[in-house]
């Protein structure tokens, strides 16, 4: 009886196994490689480790982008616990060639090209000696951990290495798919999925096609440097115009939607640590004090502004090995673009707003008569001329004691600290404002 029972369980793990389909997982790294692509890669290769698969076959089609996004999928892939396989279709041109060697294995399509490798910046200009010595370190180390040919790898970026029969000092090394096949960066040429699946046994597996989800699609999005440029011009006018008027309102909330935007995508794709939304908010908290605790404007204000730009400037920089002159002045123009940007849209918003049907419905324009009973007849105070002296700090508005009277009063935007001798220049209605008397 014991022996049947365990006859029966062997019999039984035995059909489970034999009845467990093995899993591919498949993910297109195709078009410009920025660092929204690497929280796709990283989630397929942790779901084929979580699962069990049996393979993950990553169909690569890039002329390159940035080097730090393709480092932290190069890790990711290295990092791997499952088979990864390259499939080079078309090309992997520039950080591409990365990717493609940190697969374990490299399968081209005929007709294909590998390579490419040198650090450039937008405009294509060769970046300095500093860069290019890390790329050629991180394609040596990659293809040595992937048992590929390093002084092809190192060729690929300097274009000084030499290699025989194939390339001499004064080229950048690219290779065809019959070269790479041929000098052993390629393991074979095939034309189609389905021959990389036959060719590596696999051709009965469950092909799970990975597609990018909603979240990573957003982040990607928001990392784009026209909307997180976007993101810094809100946050700047929401932080603003919240500061000059009274209580929490749309802008305050806008400038905080913004900035969690900007600092949470930049968290996930590594391009902000929590160093920068402390630097943030410091400068926040130094320019409030600035504003509420310390009449006029000194060391406070200034540290407090220095501080927000810093963090915004570090915040459009990756936390890389290598900070090339490509990333700076890339971050540089973006910083400058998004400020110029602030201005210009406050000074629009400050000439157009008044003027819109819908800022004008939150204003009172009709009379309402005396015999409705919901009015009064306003004292006419007649202090043009006279001169008095602010009791309390003017931000710009606050009190001033004018012929012995306690008066609300507003200047005409400067801050007038407690104390300053002003001047009334204008009377309508109940709004009196003031200048300091120089």
């Amino acid at each position: 009886m014991r022996r049947s029972y365990i006859l029966f369980l062997i019999l039984l793990f035995t059909v489970s196994v034999l009845g467990q389909t093995k899993k591919v997982y498949y993910g297109d790294i195709e078009g410009d490689i920025d660092l929204g692509l690497a929280p796709y890669v990283k989630r397929i290769v942790a779901t084929a480790n979580s699962t069990g698969a049996e393979a993950i076959i990553f169909r690569i089609n890039t002329f390159g982008g940035r080097v730090d996004a393709a480092t932290q999928i190069k890790d990711a892939i290295i990092n791997s616990q499952v088979k990864t396989i390259a499939f080079i279709d078309k090309r992997a041109i520039s950080a591409g060639s990365l990717i493609a060697l940190s697969c374990e294995n490299i399968v081209m399509v005929p007709g294909g090209a590998m390579g490419a490798t040198t650090v450039v910046d937008q405009t294509g200009t060769k970046q300095a000696e500093k860069a290019q010595s890390y790329m050629r370190s991180e394609m040596r180390a990659t293809a040595e951990r992937t048992g590929r040919r390093t002084d092809i790898a190192e060729a690929m970026v300097d274009e000084r290495v030499v290699i025989p029969g194939l390339v001499d000092s004064t080229q950048l090394l690219t290779l065809t798919s019959k070269e790479a096949l041929q000098y052993g960066m390629a393991d074979t040429l095939l034309a189609t999925l389905d021959e990389v699946l036959e060719a590596y046994n696999l051709k009965d597996a469950e092909i799970i096609m990975e597609d990018t989800n909603w979240g990573e699609d957003v982040v990607r999005f928001l990392s784009h440097p026209i909307v997180s440029s976007i993101l810094i011009m809100v946050a700047m006018l929401g932080m603003f115009t919240e500061i000059k008027t009274p209580g929490w309102g749309l802008p305050g909330t806008a400038a905080l939607v913004a900035l969690t935007l900007f600092f949470g995508s930049g968290l996930i794709l590594e391009l902000v640590s929590l160093l920068e939304i402390v630097i943030f908010a410091v400068g926040i908290i130094l320019i409030l004090v600035e504003i509420f605790l310390v009449p006029g404007f000194g060391i406070f204000g200034f540290l407090g502004i220095a501080a927000v730009i810093t963090s915004l400037f570090l915040g459009l920089l990756s936390d890389f090995q290598i900070v090339t002159w490509s990333m700076v002045s890339r971050a540089l123009i973006q910083l400058a673009s998004a400020f110029v940007a602030t201005f210009v849209a406050a000074f629009f918003l400050s000439k157009v707003l008044p003027k819109t049907s819908f800022f004008n419905r939150l204003i009172l324009k009709d009379n309402i008569l005396i015999r409705s009973g919901y009015t009064t007849e306003p004292e006419v105070l007649e202090l043009v001329g006279k001169t008095g002296e602010a009791i309390t700090d003017l931000r710009p508005s606050g009190t001033a004691l004018i012929d012995n009277k306690r008066i609300d009063v507003v200047t005409e935007g400067d801050y007038l600290i407690r104390g300053t001798k002003i001047e009334v220049i204008k009377e309508s209605g109940s709004k009196i404002v003031v200048r300091e008397v120089k």
